[in-house]
């Protein structure tokens, strides 16, 4: 009989384990997210013959609704993220990436420092991203216009003010495809880091 009991409940745990693999197989499985990046195709300005200065980014921020890696859609004031594509990374993380590929790829005398001692920059520059999202604003169905809003101060190594300025690109995405859409955030990318950099150039000559 002692056999008896130990066997009864041994049994009843072995068929609620049977059941509840038989269960967790029954659901279906979740459709893995496409993963989208922008690099921001910047277009190199002609070398300039002005002595070289050095900045340092410190500070800046990026709107939140839009600095995690879902791709933000306005359509009027209804927020909403693209269903099943993401960003490879925060879009906060590939927009700084794209920042400094920026400035690398420019000729221009403005080095941005992205480590070592900044105590030795001639600049601090201030980037606050405060849009950036595709604005459905002719319709759910029409392909959206990508915006990209920001503002940038510049300041000397004694505080004051260089130079401050608010960026804003719109470029419409040749279709309402996430492909095209993301094809379009990478254009305007491109343009407002393109006005960005010619605009420390200029401060800073």
């Amino acid at each position: 009989m002692n056999a008896l009991k130990r066997i009864f409940p041994a049994l009843a745990l072995a068929a609620c384990a049977a059941l509840l693999a038989g269960c967790i197989t029954l659901l279906p499985d979740e459709e893995p997210a496409q993963l989208y990046r922008f690099d921001g195709d910047i277009q190199p300005a002609a070398a300039s013959q002005a002595a070289p200065f050095a900045v340092a980014r410190l500070g800046g921020s990026f709107v939140q609704a839009a600095a995690n890696d879902r791709i933000l859609t306005m359509t009027g004031s209804r927020a909403a993220y693209v269903a099943g594509s993401r960003w490879v990374s925060p879009a906060s993380v590939l927009f700084n990436e794209a920042l400094s590929r920026a400035f690398d790829a420019d000729a221009g005398p403005a080095r941005l420092l992205t480590r070592g001692d900044f105590s030795k920059a001639d600049y601090v520059l201030r980037v606050d991203v405060t849009q950036f999202e595709a604005q459905y604003n002719q319709g759910p169905k029409a392909a959206p216009e990508i915006v990209v809003t920001m503002r940038a101060t510049l300041t000397g190594p004694d505080r004051v003010l260089a130079g401050s300025r608010n960026f804003e690109t719109r470029v419409r995405a040749g279709d309402n495809r996430v492909t095209a859409i993301v094809a379009a955030y990478d254009q305007a990318v491109g343009q407002a880091l393109g006005e960005l950099v010619a605009w420390t150039n200029a401060r800073g000559v």
